[in-house]
């Protein structure tokens, strides 16, 4: 089958689509990834196709509104900024989105654009599904991970769903009246279309372990829980030769990134890393991400980007935002994490890591001081019990195969 895999927003919410992609693409599909212009190098290493979309991600969140989001302090506020800006440039996205749909059988997409796909899988009278990195659909047994906090009580996180949900469904409503009007289907309000899609049961898969986060007992029917899609590495993926020195010249070091997260203030979070780590008497490995970090010194050594399946197990502890993609890489490798969230979602995977026991209570950057960074430093370096927890999950993680079930959807299609 033709299988356009639509995403957008950071690297974060692109890579895992490539090792998906991959391994549709070895079981028979013609994969083609649908996302912003400047991952098509992650699609080319694949070996899957690519379609370019027109919004650079970096560009917006180093805008003004981008820059806007550091000014809230809450992650229901910072969900607010967020949704208009996704809204400015939702409709750019239209054009690439509905030629890709145009050649292709069946369309899989993430949350990030599921509103709009869905219309225009509707006006091309193709299947669909959902292939989502978080849990989205309304439960009460934790608060919305967007929200960035842990729970609020079963009815109070079952109506903040569906505020998130509707937040998240006024980001395209000018987008998806104009593609519907474009395609000749009946008016339609975003609301109307949610529901239309849970009475009947559209299916998402998501692309997380159930070890990490167990399927809801309320979701609703259509609803799994698919397993990681790692992200795609080729075979010789190789740590540069300035690293693998580095990496020689002492003990494991301390891998410390934000990835496609940004800081107000890149001086001011280096200094404090640079600061914990010697105070905790660590070597360090800083990944310079959208957040610009940057460190000095025999000690320390700044990166650019490289695979985290090839650069994590060589860590003594991985310091990052938990992103999805990150906090996932963090438990493939099977290595302690520190927490420092900073918005979003990343609060939620932050609590998931400290619950299970493979990471202390989370740094988060608005609260980030060289004593907190410190102490997480020592705790997540010199707690067997973290090490050793973290490798038992990374070896249970390793039987799992998320790439099934998609392939198992695909061939319910194609059977059709």
């Amino acid at each position: 089958m033709r299988v356009a895999l639509m995403t957008a927003g950071s690297r974060g919410d692109v890579a895992p689509y490539t090792g998906l992609g991959h391994g549709l693409a070895r079981a028979g599909h013609q994969v083609t990834l649908v996302t912003h212009e400047r991952f098509a190098p992650l699609a080319e290493a694949a070996g899957i196709g690519f379609r370019g979309l027109p919004v650079d991600p970096r560009a917006e969140l180093d805008s003004p509104a981008g820059r806007g989001l550091h000014r809230s302090g809450t992650g229901v506020g910072k969900l607010v900024r967020m949704v208009a800006l996704a809204r400015s440039v939702a409709g750019d996205l239209t054009d690439g989105l509905v030629a890709a749909a145009e050649e292709s059988d069946v369309l899989l997409l993430s949350a990030a654009v599921a509103p709009l796909g869905v219309a225009i899988a509707e006006g091309l009278r193709l299947p669909s599904l959902g292939v989502y990195l978080q849990p989205h659909a309304v439960t009460g047994e934790f608060a919305p991970p967007m929200t960035g906090t842990g729970s609020w009580g079963r009815p109070v996180n079952r109506l903040t769903a569906r505020a998130v949900n509707a937040a998240v469904d006024a980001v395209f409503t000018d987008a998806v009246r104009d593609v519907r009007a474009r395609m000749g289907l009946p008016v339609s309000g975003s609301r109307a279309a949610r529901r239309a899609r849970e009475h009947g049961n559209w299916p998402v898969l998501h692309g997380f372990s159930e070890r990490i986060v167990p399927r809801p007992a309320d979701w609703r029917p259509g609803l799994r829980v698919a397993g990681y899609w790692w992200p795609y590495d080729p075979p010789a993926s190789a740590l540069p030769a300035e690293l693998t020195a580095f990496l020689a010249a002492g003990p494991p070091p301390v891998f410390v990134g934000l990835g496609s997260a940004t800081t107000p203030d890149p001086a001011r979070v280096s200094a404090i890393v640079v600061r914990a780590l010697r105070a905790a008497v660590l070597r360090g490995v800083i990944q310079s991400g959208w957040a610009g970090l940057r460190a000095d010194g025999d000690d320390l050594l700044t990166i650019g980007e490289l695979p985290h399946h090839t650069l994590f197990p060589h860590m003594a502890a991985v310091v990052h935002a938990c992103g999805a993609g990150t906090t996932a890489a963090g438990l493939r490798a099977g290595v302690p994490a520190v927490p420092v969230p900073v918005q979003f979602d990343q609060s939620f995977w932050a609590g998931r890591l400290t619950a299970l026991g493979v990471a202390p209570a989370a740094v988060p950057l608005r609260r980030l001081s060289v004593p907190a960074l410190t102490a997480a430093l020592r705790r997540a370096t010199g707690d067997e019990g973290l090490r050793i927890r973290a490798g038992a999950l990374a070896a249970a993680l390793a039987g799992e195969d998320g790439v099934a079930p998609v392939q198992e959807a695909l061939e319910t299609y194609a059977t059709r």
